[in-house]
């Protein structure tokens, strides 16, 4: 009798990490607080992508634990927005460190996209390769592991959105574009 429960105790244990690891999409995880964190949106290799309705955070699947069937984390939606928060202006401070001009541009998918033009005042990049131009947002950057720059686009991508530049054309930004048009009205207008 005692060999049968500790069999089935040994099973229940065995089981136990599968169903932990389970939280299906769709599933309302709750905080430390019992308030809820928010909603998963995917499950894969060990992480759980949590909707906090600000952010997609992704945690640890080991760190999630049911109880009173509730998916639960030892935190608080303050807590793991906060980290989140932290983490965004982290990269985000980086990019804008790599966004400067003539900073090599990789795609995506690894392949050497160009080079920065120019980044304008309004957010605006122009990155410059073999095949011409292509605009883009600051927001459309980031950085790898190793600070490289990147554009958020594949390779195939960027090249579908490269626009030809005629020999000895000038490169501008809307902004800039609008800013020199400015100029020029403010020194038309002086010497009239």
């Amino acid at each position: 009798m005692k060999f049968a429960k500790l069999a089935v105790l040994a099973t229940a244990m065995a089981v136990t990490p599968i169903a932990a690891n389970a939280q299906d999409v769709g599933a309302t995880v709750y905080g430390n607080d019992d308030a809820p964190i928010g909603t998963v949106e995917a499950n894969a290799d060990g992480i759980v992508t949590v909707n906090t309705g600000k952010h997609a955070a992704p945690l640890p699947a080991n760190l999630l634990a049911e109880r009173e069937g509730k998916w639960t984390v030892n935190a608080t939606k303050a807590q793991i927005d906060g980290m989140m928060d932290q983490q965004v202006a982290q990269a985000n401070a980086a990019r804008d460190a790599a966004l400067t001009e003539g900073a090599t541009v990789m795609s995506a998918d690894g392949m050497p996209a160009g080079v920065i033009y120019t980044v304008d005042s309004e957010d605006t990049v122009i990155v410059k390769n073999d095949g011409g131009i292509v605009t883009l947002t600051r927001e459309a950057f980031a950085t790898d592991a190793n600070g490289q720059l990147m554009a958020l686009y594949s390779m195939e991508q960027l090249t579908a959105n490269t626009t030809a530049v005629p020999e000895g054309a000038e490169i501008l930004t809307p902004a800039q574009a609008a800013a020199k048009a400015a100029e020029s009205e403010d020194t038309a207008g002086a010497s009239e």
